[in-house]
């Protein structure tokens, strides 16, 4: 019988029996049902001579579908083992005007992963929305329909068409995704090689998702665990040093583009004072800026920048006044969270012009994403826009020591990936481990009960905690060896398969139904998630 994938209608449909591919037919005195070729998922047909035995086989019937749904959903997701996929888009596949439309502020991380969770075959979840990437990491039930929901829930929260979404999003699976989580924390897939602030913005992930439904073990481990890579990377390779960030990247490129100028004489202006804004500011100190305006919702991060760097003149000025400031800046640098543009075609044109020294073009440097700076500023003459998909000229001449060094980095990554993949495939037999220890459990209480009634009620305190001490000895002794044999360890000689075959075999010697009794637990508890 076959069942339609991820439908909760379709589950409920078959749980009355009204949804069965079967004719009925009832020959005098006894029910049968027998294939037939009906319309759709097929229909039942009922010939019957009385409506009580009418009635009797669509009780049968409904049993005999949802039975059919069990043992056909079971089959479905025990041949196909729970799978770690990433979806996403980066500055590599996607251009910043297709990434803007589908990032996540922060903010709304806990609620997408508890809108992922809740898709049919999605257990765990994760988002990391930086500005060169938005990337989607999920534990999923079934890689396929795993992905296929992803997509289309992107779609739906970002508005983006699916098939656009496909264009430029990549998938990645189980060690593909682990070790692109690895390289993505190590600064090795970041537009700037080595740069440290994705490390800062993986350790975010973690924070944000503590105590949100979804981020459960298994991506909550992936996650602390490139955490763990990304320091270590740093640390033995030393790949960040000298390295130059998104911000100093940004403050590079406005140089280039400036006509044999410094900024010991540009006029800069930033916009925003959060992490990348800071970055900005002490960049452009450290090319010579003695004095810089800096617009912010409130003056609180900007009086702490002022008492770092405490021999620069950093004024602050409230957003109510950023084109008032705009008018009198050479450069703006623009790294604000808005979601919406900060400078459009019409607020530009209206500003003065820039003095012919430093080439008559007043620049603006985006590093925002969405951009702070509207598509159609670009279109006019007086100035020149840059968003962060440009900074790609100024990093190219500073990376030829640093893929030397990245070289070195996969080296760890590669055996990272075996401690994390050892550490995944144990969770694998914990079901069983549990189970295992319960039912011990149980014989061990029962008999010990048992041994206490028979002894009468003259036996002391001491002589009861030596008998629990001597039962629970015996239970732990028996069970070391069967527990050592589900472990995966990389230490020892016992292949993954070797592990699951101890694991099956255990679940069939003592009853236990590990993995069937999870499945159905999981299908039952998606289909209800998406019932009315």
């Amino acid at each position: 019988m076959a069942v339609a994938s991820g439908s909760a209608a379709s589950f409920a449909a078959f749980k009355s029996g009204l949804r069965c591919n079967a004719s009925v037919s009832y020959p005098p005195g006894r029910i049968s049902v027998r294939p037939g070729k009906t319309a759709g998922l097929g229909a039942v047909r009922c010939s019957v001579g009385s409506d009580d035995l009418a009635k009797a086989e669509l009780r049968a019937s409904s049993v005999s579908a949802l039975e059919l749904l069990k043992t056909s959903a079971a089959d479905r997701y025990t041949k196909e083992r729970s799978s770690i996929i990433v979806i996403g888009l980066s500055f590599h596949t996607a251009p910043v005007e297709v990434r803007e439309k589908l990032a996540i502020p922060e903010a709304n991380w806990p609620q997408a992963i508890v809108e992922l969770c809740a898709l049919n075959h999605i257990e765990e979840a994760a988002v990391l929305s930086t500005c060169n990437r938005m990337e989607i990491y999920v534990v999923a039930l079934s890689q396929h329909r795993g992905v296929k929901e992803v997509t289309e829930w992107m779609s739906k929260t970002s508005g983006v068409s699916v098939s656009e979404i496909c264009q430029h999003r990549f998938t990645l699976y189980n060690e593909d995704a682990t070790r692109h989580l690895f390289e993505v924390s190590s600064g090795l897939d970041s537009l700037v090689l080595g740069e440290g602030q994705i490390l800062a913005q993986v350790r975010q992930v973690v924070k944000t998702g503590q105590g949100v439904p979804g981020f459960d073990r298994k991506i909550s481990g992936l996650f602390k665990h490139a955490i763990t890579v990304g320091k270590r990377v740093r640390t033995e390779t030393n790949i960040s040093a000298g390295s130059v960030s998104v911000s100093s990247a940004a403050v590079e490129l406005a140089l280039l583009k400036l006509a044999e100028s410094s900024y010991a004489t540009v006029r800069p202006l930033v916009i925003g004072a959060g992490k990348m804004g800071k970055l900005v500011i002490k960049h452009l100190v450290a090319k010579g800026s003695t004095k810089i305006v800096v617009v912010n919702r409130s003056e609180e991060r900007v009086a702490a920048i002022r008492k770092e760097l405490k021999d620069v003149e950093i004024i602050y000025k409230p957003l109510s006044e950023m084109l008032a400031c705009t008018a009198e800046a050479d450069v703006v640098f623009t790294s604000t969270a808005s979601e919406n543009s900060l400078f459009l075609k019409e607020h530009v044109e209206a500003l003065p012009p820039v003095s012919q020294e430093i080439g008559g073009l007043r620049l603006f440097i985006d590093i925002s994403v969405p951009r702070n700076v509207g598509p159609c500023v670009s279109d006019l003459e007086t100035v020149r826009v840059y968003n962060v998909d440009d900074l790609k000229e100024v990093v190219a001449a500073n990376k030829e020591d640093r893929l030397r060094k990245a070289m070195e980095a996969q080296g760890i990554i590669a055996e990272e990936l075996k401690q994390f993949k050892s550490w995944k495939d144990s969770l694998e037999t914990v079901p069983t481990i549990k189970k295992l220890r319960a039912y011990a459990e149980r014989i061990r209480a029962s008999e010990l009960d048992k041994c206490l009634s028979k002894m009468g009620d003259g036996i002391s305190k001491k002589q009861k905690a030596a008998l629990y001490d001597l039962s629970m000895g015996i239970v732990n002794k028996l069970l070391h060896g069967p527990i050592q044999h589900l472990r995966c360890d990389e230490n020892e000689n016992r292949t993954l398969n070797e592990t699951l075959e101890n694991m099956h075999a255990l679940n069939r010697i003592f009853d236990l139904e590990t993995d069937t009794s999870l499945l159905e637990e999981k299908i039952r508890a998606k289909v209800k998630q998406s019932q009315p």
